[in-house]
């Protein structure tokens, strides 16, 4: 096994002392310019890098960032949201040579328990926080800690605007507690679709939504009811119902409802594998899209634009969304006192899965 360079040997190489090796590479004064950079051209030819355990253990930044995932397992494997999100935070982790430690957990007790010992080692300098609940122990504990962190998809109210957050990649400061925030406006979201479906004329709406516990669940099952009330359509003809985001319950629920005296005319699924599934279901039934059967997808994906029909979806810059969130907490980790951020807010793309409904189930 070759053997990893160390200080000495760069050292002997660039024919100074050890001590100006360890100023150089770590940026602090001592030696000339010349030399810093004689010396740091000789590491890079030697191909060091920095021991993340001996720097922990000096009080200086590991050089990582963390990610958990609290979800089911057989729920990430097809769905392209988190592989959009990751994509887009590695994109600005890798332009500033930070690794990104990612784990994925059963629930937020063990998601608790890889942050403190994340902490006790020095493993990380910051995390990234997914999937805010109702009820969330996290902040508290990430406070607790002191270990900076940004949460991911929080509620995006127009007062936050209002308030200073930025919208889209901008880097001001906003009020956020000790904790950074990059937020989604899923209520203006949820008021396209229901504009959409409404205007067709569909007054039959059921929400295949995701997992109960999480805060974004919760938020587009209350603003469905809220613009579904603003309509004068009340909870017999618009409801919500939870899954777990994986095709085979997004498949069970549409079958459910489908199966009822007044089925929906339309659907609406809170990503684009369950409405992929549902809408094979809806095929494998006899019920033809859309001509008895509306289909929205929450989030656009190819399996939206490849499926036929074409799936009506909301788009949004998910790997943006990402980009947002890591710029963020870069941003924090060099300085920067806890900011919001609002990300670009969705547009609904109709495509041929949407249309009206035959005017007899609507009268």
């Amino acid at each position: 096994m070759a053997r990893r360079p160390t200080i000495k040997d760069i050292a002997r190489q660039a024919g100074v002392s050890e001590s100006a090796v360890s100023f150089a590479l770590n940026d602090r004064p001592g030696v000339s310019q010349d030399t810093r950079a004689r010396i740091r051209r000789v590491a890079e030819e030697l191909g060091w890098q920095p021991n993340s355990a001996a720097r922990a253990l000096s009080g200086e930044r590991s050089g990582a960032v963390g990610l958990v995932l609290a979800r089911p397992a057989h729920t990430l494997g097809v769905e392209s949201f988190f592989l959009q999100l990751v994509s887009g935070i590695q994109e600005v982790l890798s332009a500033a040579r930070t690794a990104l430690l990612f784990q994925v957990v059963e629930d937020i007790e063990a998601e608790c328990a890889v942050y403190r010992r994340w902490w006790a080692e020095r493993r990380v300098d910051g995390v990234l926080v997914v999937d805010p609940r109702t009820n969330d122990p996290r902040p508290a504990l990430l406070e607790q800690l002191a270990l900076p962190a940004v949460t991911i998809g929080e509620a995006a109210p127009t007062d936050d605007i209002g308030a200073g957050a930025v919208a889209g990649s901008g880097a001001g400061r906003a009020p956020a507690g000790t904790l950074s925030s990059v937020r989604a406006d899923d209520a203006r979201a949820m008021a396209q679709v229901l504009d959409h479906l409404h205007a067709l004329g569909h007054r039959r709406i059921t929400h295949i939504a995701g997992l109960p516990g999480l805060a974004h669940t919760v938020r587009r099952m209350e603003s469905l009811r809220t613009e579904a009330a603003r309509r004068g359509l009340g909870p017999d003809q618009v409801r919500s119902v939870v899954t777990d985001y994986s095709d085979a319950e997004g498949a069970a629920a549409t079958r459910r409802v489908l199966a009822e005296p007044l089925p929906p005319t339309a659907l609406v699924y809170d990503n684009d594998v369950m409405a992929v599934a549902g809408s094979a279901v809806a095929a494998e039934l006899g019920i033809p899209v859309p001509g008895r059967l509306s289909i929205v997808a929450w989030d656009d994906s190819a399996l939206c634009r490849v499926t036929h029909p074409r799936l009506t979806a909301l788009v949004r810059d998910t790997a943006g969304f990402g980009r947002l969130a890591a710029e963020e907490l870069l941003a924090v980790l060099a300085g920067s006192p806890p900011g919001i951020r609002i990300s670009e807010q969705p547009r609904l793309e109709p495509r041929e899965s949407t249309a009206p409904p035959p005017a007899h189930t609507e009268s």
